[in-house]
């Protein structure tokens, strides 16, 4: 009986530190010059935006897309970040617009610039000067 006993109290642990080292850490936070070694992964980027972009077009339902270009302008940007303003790409381009911000997501790659598309805002973090 005491082995039965010692035998569930066992499974039991084993089950719940699986499930503890199966929840998912902060993603590492990476400069902007970084991002390129990072394709593919979840990341938060740091930055200072130094350059925007509204598009010409704009998606049904979300409005024209906004590109931030951080640390580097064109014509050679080191990392970019799109998002959509929620009253309009005015709004976007103002909360952003030469600030340091954290970005959160997947890193794609468009003709070698990495970027991450920010679709809710929530990923998007600005941050005090200095940090």
């Amino acid at each position: 009986m005491m082995t039965m006993r010692i035998l569930i109290v066992t499974m039991c642990m084993t089950g719940l530190s699986l499930l503890a080292s199966g929840q998912s850490a902060a993603p590492p936070r990476i400069t902007s010059s970084d991002a390129k070694k990072h394709v593919g992964d979840m990341v938060t980027v740091c930055g200072k935006v130094v350059d925007t972009k509204v598009s010409r077009y704009g998606l049904a339902g979300r409005g024209k897309p906004v590109t931030f270009d951080l640390d580097q302008p064109e014509p050679n940007p080191v990392f970019y970040f799109v998002t959509f303003g929620t009253t309009g790409p005015e709004e976007a381009v103002a909360a952003y617009k030469d600030k340091s911000v954290c970005v959160t997501g997947k890193i794609s790659a468009v003709s070698g610039v990495p970027y991450i598309m920010a679709a809710d805002r929530s990923q998007i973090k600005p941050q005090a000067e200095g940090k």
